[in-house]
């Protein structure tokens, strides 16, 4: 079983789950706000969010990247023609914003990334020796979801996917859908989160769903396979599936237990048929490729919100976005105050400055109790070059010099490590 799985734990009183609202900490810890004139569901992210989302968007396309998967990028919007070939138009306009006028054509403001990306796979000649063949993108996407259910970070708009997809053989689906597990479970642990409960979704009755039961029934077929495999308990439920295909949603829960889905691996038959996306096989003919879809870390929004949520705002130093604030104890030290924090930046520290003009060195240390490293200098450490760091989870460490302290940060930092410190 993923080490990443384990049962959610919901929060014990409604003061504590208040207090990790990320719609409240959100806005308190100036991470995103919103205003009227932008419209609902379009947050934007402040100078604090922003280091958090970017953070979080550079630790997925490095794992992306050593995962053997190539970046690409693409247009927000396409022909309406894209999305009647995909079979969105068909089977999930009513989420899809109204189609634009332009020249006389119709184009629309993309509700998900893959037709774009078999369009991708399609503009060259493929080997068999090619696949699989693994391209992701963190791209834009649109959905035009009721005001009623906008909420916050964890239903907007406009999305920022972590998406990705993987072109490949039959008999290499379930390996790829396997790996993309892994991808999310170490994904997990490094963002200190944990997966409430895996879902295998499955089509329900209805017309929203591609009919073609053969197709289903392979599909699904195939990861159920992936999940036995890897023992991981699930439960199987209709009428949450993608319309082209079944679905693997990892589940997780906020302090509530409001369960909403964070990462996916699908099984698509359907658009590589649509697309008559082939590659060339050893018989020297035509194959039709299978693809798999799979998002990491979901939508960046609903990820920050996540871990807004788990982590109170104390996000894990990787994340932080003040990862180190440099505390003088007067005027005289500020000049090395401010040395040190340019030393950090070079290393590629997320740091800042509290000088003596925010207060007394009691209250500046209060006012960064969420950083997780504070440097404090007094004299001594001035003339010795060294620097007296405080942790957040309350360690104090010797003072240490200055260069020692910088390099162990950002050595921990540069590992994605949930430690503060390692002795």
């Amino acid at each position: 079983m993923p080490r990443g799985f384990v049962a959610v734990t919901r929060s014990g009183s409604t003061e504590e789950t208040a207090m990790h609202d990320h719609r409240k900490l959100g806005r308190e810890l100036d991470l995103f706000d919103s205003d009227p004139l932008i419209g609902a569901g379009l947050p934007y992210w402040l100078p604090n969010g922003a280091a958090v989302r970017h953070a979080l968007e550079e630790y997925i396309r490095e794992a992306e990247r050593r995962a053997g998967y190539r970046h690409v990028h693409s247009p927000v919007l396409a022909k309406r023609e894209l999305y009647e070939i995909s079979g969105h138009w068909a089977h999930y306009r009513d989420d899809m914003f109204p189609a634009m006028e332009l020249g006389g054509e119709q184009f629309v403001l993309r509700p998900s990334l893959c037709p774009h990306h078999a369009l991708i796979y399609r503009s060259r000649e493929h080997s068999y020796r090619e696949l699989p063949l693994r391209i992701a993108e963190l791209g834009g996407m649109f959905r035009s979801e009721l005001s009623g259910v906008l909420g916050g970070l964890t239903r907007v708009r406009a999305i920022q996917l972590n998406d990705a997809h993987v072109f490949c053989t039959l008999e290499q689906a379930a390996d790829e859908a396997r790996a993309a597990l892994e991808l999310i479970d170490r994904a997990y642990r490094v963002m200190g989160i944990r997966a409430a409960r895996y879902r295998l979704s499955l089509p329900g009755p209805g017309g929203k769903y591609v009919s073609d039961p053969a197709m289903w029934r392979r599909a699904g077929a195939l990861l159920t396979e992936v999940l036995d495999a890897i023992g991981a308990p699930y439960e199987a439920e209709e009428g949450e599936a993608a319309f082209y295909g079944p679905k693997i949603d990892v589940q997780i829960a906020d302090g509530s237990g409001r369960e909403s889905t964070l990462s996916t691996v699908q099984v698509d038959l359907y658009q590589p048929r649509q697309f008559d996306l082939h590659y060339i096989g050893p018989d020297g003919a035509a194959h039709r490729p299978v693809m798999v879809h799979r998002s990491i870390i979901g939508s960046v929004e609903r990820a920050v919100a996540h871990l807004i949520d788990t982590h109170g705002g104390a996000f894990p130093g990787w994340l932080a976005p003040v990862q180190v604030v440099v505390l003088p104890v007067s005027d005289d030290e500020l000049p090395d105050a401010q040395a040190l924090v340019r030393r950090c930046v070079e290393q590629g520290l997320r740091a800042e400055c509290a000088a003596p003009d925010r207060g007394s060195l009691s209250a500046r240390v209060r006012a960064a109790r969420l950083v997780p490293y504070q440097a404090v200098i007094g004299p001594k450490e001035a003339v010795d070059e060294r620097v007296a760091l405080r942790l957040r989870d309350g360690r104090r460490i010797d003072p240490l010099p200055v260069s020692e302290a910088v390099d162990r940060i950002a050595a921990l930092v540069g590992r994605n490590s949930l430690e503060l410190w390692e002795e």
